[in-house]
């Protein structure tokens, strides 16, 4: 196990991993809140991506002075984890985390779907420095494909930034009235 020495902290990293899906992590922010070194916090988000408990996805850009692409952002293999964690199994009408649900949820069913269907695929989000962002990008056969992850499909936004940026890159918005097609 690395030689972890606290597991009340390594607990104490996924706690604060929970309440941050789909948004950028600083590493420098998880170890003051947890009181460790910075190199210990990269080191256990290390070994829980290695044991399959969260996935890390990248920024993305084309070296673009205004993109944003040092920073990562967690997503748990499993919600019935991350539910587990900040012990909340309340009923999705019951919760105010249902879009981290949702985005979660579906982020980690498409990287099943490329691997299952080998569709090989460099994946991101995509962030500028003014807080412009897109939720997920795939980069594959020579092409760029955005999407965003609504739970409300009325609440869709069209990234002019990006679509500026990036004018030959797809779009769709994944919601949960459409998203079956999709992880088919």
């Amino acid at each position: 196990m690395e030689n972890l020495k606290n597991s009340d902290m390594l607990f104490d990293l996924l706690r604060l991993l929970s309440f941050q899906i789909g948004n950028e992590v600083s590493l420098n922010e998880l170890a003051n809140n947890i009181g460790i070194a910075k190199q210990t916090v990269a080191r256990y988000l290390d070994l829980l991506e290695k044991s399959f408990i969260i996935k890390k996805i990248s920024g993305f850009s084309k070296n673009l002075r205004k993109e944003v692409t040092k920073t990562h952002r967690y997503y748990f293999f499993d919600n019935v984890i991350r539910n587990s964690i900040i012990n909340n199994f309340n009923s999705l009408d019951q919760r105010v985390d249902v879009g981290m649900l949702w985005e979660n949820f579906i982020v980690m069913e498409r990287l099943k779907k490329q691997h299952y269907k080998k569709i090989f695929s460099n994946n991101y989000f995509w962030r500028t420095y003014d807080q412009k962002e897109v939720d997920f990008v795939e980069e594959r056969e020579g092409m760029l494909f955005r999407y965003e992850f609504k739970w409300n499909p009325k609440k869709n936004k069209i990234q002019k930034e990006w679509l500026k940026t990036y004018p030959n890159a797809s779009f769709e918005t994944i919601h949960k009235d459409n998203f079956l097609p999709w992880l088919e």
